[in-house]
């Protein structure tokens, strides 16, 4: 079944969120071969290997996953890929939000708003969203805070990028 007929697509003022398409995977990979955008995601490693932005993208269109993938799409035709944002199912009725954004989009909102048409379309129909994100990126920490998102408190996650484990924030949000 065509995952765009199952996942919504959300509208925002400046952009849609969109289900993920294979026509996306050279914008993708040429952001997420960027260290400055992978050393603030768990999953990106560096240097970006052949086929790993090809395999996520199969994932994310097949009809049994666990994740659903948005880009955040601000071009008029479609196209202009501005990050990624993901809800992973977790037990419980619950996801886990995760995005970033392209380097040229820095500072813009984009995340803010992306996040903030999650939380108020719950697609998923989530009683709660979790987030993470490390303690050296406080712009996306405060994503979540103006999302509502409330801080729980500390831990960990390994970043493939750094080839570490990296301290994080990790936030909550009841949705019900």
């Amino acid at each position: 079944m065509d995952v765009s007929l199952q996942q919504k697509t959300l509208q925002t003022e400046r952009f849609v969120l969109r289900p993920v398409r294979m026509s996306d995977l050279t914008r993708i990979e040429h952001y997420a071969s960027d260290s400055r955008l992978a050393l603030h995601t768990p999953r990106l490693p560096h240097p970006l290997p052949p086929g790993v932005i090809a395999a996520f993208i199969e994932r994310a269109m097949s009809p049994n996953r666990d994740e659903d993938v948005w880009v955040m799409d601000g071009g008029d035709h479609g196209g202009e890929v501005m990050g990624v944002i993901t809800l992973s199912r977790l037990d419980r009725n619950q996801s886990e939000v995760s995005y970033w954004v392209a380097p040229p989009f820095w500072n813009t909102h984009v995340a803010s708003d992306a996040v903030q048409a999650l939380v108020t379309s719950n697609p998923l129909d989530n009683d709660a969203m979790f987030a993470s994100v490390f303690h050296d990126n406080p712009a996306s920490a405060k994503v979540l805070t103006n999302a509502g998102f409330a801080y729980l408190g500390d831990a960990e996650i390994f970043c493939l990028a750094r080839n570490a484990t990296v301290p994080t924030w990790t936030y909550s949000l009841k949705l019900r």
